[in-house]
């Protein structure tokens, strides 16, 4: 009996690999790039310790890595229409109308000088300076499931004011040509690139590195895309009589502004929180029926421990919804972790500006598989959060 179960899985697996890669199929042109193409991705799916060329040649049954190399580095296929299907097939399965879009960077670390856009920077991953690549990448999550959708790998100034170095790197000229982009620059691209392909979603959410850009945000406005991003301590906004720190005006909540709220349950039970949730005042540049707000999020078990989230959507949001967004930045993060562990998505040995783009979007490819494939589970909708002084023109809510 738990044999033939088994062997259910398995052919179903196989059946929703199959249907996925016919959609990407043709991608890859001729039949050749198309067989290491299914080959790379079988790989990047099994159970291999390290995801490199020579143990997925291996897992292939092909001896020599050459094949493999050939395709990610010489073969003629574009990464960008591959990320184009991910992106459609990721949202055709998970899509809806509360479905955040979720912003953030990984670091990839790196020996030398030679990989694309590598330099000694700070790197989350490694919570250090270190010699890293970083990648700017896009998720989507809602209630069915969380992928990563796209992708761009940040470079430094170091590299786009060296344009012989950009050259042996093949970074296209117009990358090299157009200045240095900054990872708030990068996530609006990413973010527009998704708004006009279709993606249906309600929300932005984001952390401080990319809350705290002024810019950024107003971009998010410009588009109506109501967002939930989080701040530093230090952030100011404007109140009736000057602007002020987050700090300042989250410390003038009254006791009755708290609420106990849980943002989703986690590996020890439900993430619980008290929150404070206040308007703040507005001087005719926003929408019609469009407010900002200010969240806090303070820890049950440390009150000195306190995130800010500056907060822009329709005035008839309710605090459930807010705070279910503030959690589901999160998902980003169980992206990268289960991208990397599972689908080798830091596990490449390449160099250049286009390998890194068809490596890194193949293991997306094979994560959002894998996502796509949990959500027919229904344990799977288990992971989303669902929540049932001085003069001042913050209006508590």
């Amino acid at each position: 009996m738990l044999d033939d179960v088994v062997a259910e899985d398995v052919s179903a697996w196989r059946a929703g690999f199959d249907e996925v890669f016919a959609r990407v199929a043709d991608v890859f042109g001729r039949v050749e790039p198309r067989r290491w193409a299914r080959s790379y991705l079988t790989g990047l799916l099994a159970p291999v310790e390290r995801k490199n060329s020579w143990q997925l040649a291996d897992a292939a049954g092909v001896v020599e890595p050459d094949g493999l190399q050939h395709f990610l580095n010489r073969s003629r296929w574009d990464a960008d229409e591959l990320r184009d299907r991910l992106r459609s097939y990721v949202a055709e399965a998970l899509a809806g109308p509360d479905g955040v879009l979720v912003v953030d960077e990984t670091g990839f670390l790196k020996k030398g000088t030679k990989s694309v856009g590598v330099q000694r920077q700070y790197s989350g991953t490694a919570g250090r300076v270190e010699n890293s690549q970083l990648g700017v990448f896009l998720a989507y999550a809602s209630q069915r499931g969380r992928a990563l959708i796209d992708r761009e790998l940040y470079l430094p100034e170091s590299w786009i004011s060296d344009r012989e170095r950009c050259a042996e790197a093949g970074i296209p000229e117009t990358r090299c040509g157009e200045g240095l982009l900054t990872k708030p620059r990068l996530a609006e691209a990413l973010i527009d690139r998704a708004l006009a392909a279709g993606v249906v979603a309600g929300w932005v959410a984001a952390d401080s590195a990319y809350g705290r850009d002024g810019t950024f945000r107003a971009f998010l406005e410009g588009h109506r895309m109501p967002y939930v991003v989080e701040v530093p301590v230090k952030q100011a906004v404007a109140d009736l009589d000057g602007r002020r720190r987050v700090d300042t005006l989250i410390g003038r909540a009254p006791a009755q502004a708290w609420h106990q709220l849980s943002t989703g349950p986690g590996v020890r039970g439900e993430r619980e929180y008290d929150f404070a949730w206040a308007t703040l005042p507005t001087f005719g540049d926003l929408p019609a029926g469009f407010v900002r707000t200010l969240l806090a999020r303070r820890s049950l078990d440390d009150p000195t421990d306190i995130a800010y989230y500056l907060c822009f959507h329709p005035d008839t949001v309710t605090r459930e919804q807010i705070v279910t967004v503030a959690g589901a930045r999160w998902a980003i993060e169980e992206c990268f972790q289960a991208s990397k562990d599972q689908c080798g998505l830091d596990h490449y040995q390449v160099r250049k500006w286009d390998p890194w783009y068809r490596h890194i979007t193949l293991a997306m490819l094979a994560h959002a598989f894998l996502a796509v494939t949990a959500a027919t589970d229904p344990k799977a909708h288990a992971g989303w959060a669902e929540s049932q002084s001085p003069r001042s023109a913050v209006s508590w809510r």
